[in-house]
């Protein structure tokens, strides 16, 4: 047996949510093996444990049936989207994916998850995501803290509001990075937002955005 490694495989941002084609399923049962491991995680992606050697080419032959691979562990979660219900237009689906890309992947001390609802409905539980953007007719409120483990899961705390798309990426990233560098050990990120205050990120979502736009605080 040689060694083995894990990916995580989600279907693309879509309308209609996390939707799998018969042939994207029949092409993962073939390439992975019969004795692969398989598993649904909460963060809508399939773990799946392969052959280190053959890695490549099945991430290869993933992606060309329109599969996302991203990496598995310790890193921030492909975006955990709602089923844009409301079109993918006024739900916001082409910033979703954008979204997508600039997190996904991202080393971290602990899994991060950031959920993504297209209207106020929040079908994706964005408020029980570490990081949750709720689009809110043409601009996005984010919200941080949120905890859905537990006897005691917690909501997130709003923390910016009527943020617009050019400031909605940056907003978020920054606040990964921030985490990434202040985090002690592996803090959760819910206990990291607890531990240095809705204040003080603030000051950080407003110090990475350059003080070039506005940005509506929540008090």
């Amino acid at each position: 047996m040689g060694e083995k490694t894990k990916i995580a495989v989600a279907p693309a941002i879509q309308v209609g949510g996390s939707l799998f084609t018969p042939g994207q399923l029949a092409v993962m049962g073939t390439i992975v093996g019969p004795d692969a491991k398989i598993e649904m995680t909460p963060f809508k992606q399939i773990y799946v444990e392969i052959p280190l050697e053959s890695r490549d080419a099945i991430v290869d032959e993933l992606q060309r049936s329109g599969l996302e691979v991203y990496p598995a562990g310790f890193v921030t979660k492909s975006l955990i989207a709602c089923n844009f219900c409301r079109g993918a237009e006024e739900a916001g689906l082409d910033i979703a994916k954008e979204l997508n890309k600039a997190i996904a992947g991202i080393e971290t001390p602990t899994p991060i998850k950031v959920g993504y609802a297209g209207c106020a409905l929040g079908t994706s539980e964005p408020l029980l995501k570490d990081i949750g953007v709720v689009k809110m007719r043409d601009s996005y409120d984010i919200y941080v803290g949120g905890d859905a483990k537990g006897l005691k899961a917690s909501l997130a705390n709003l923390l910016v509001s009527e943020l617009n798309e050019t400031q909605l990426i940056p907003a978020i990233t920054t606040l990964i990075d921030f985490y990434k560098v202040n985090a002690k050990g592996k803090e959760k990120f819910s206990k990291f937002v607890n531990r240095i205050t809705l204040d003080q990120l603030r000051s950080v979502v407003e110090q990475g955005d350059g003080g070039n736009v506005s940005i509506n605080y929540i008090c």
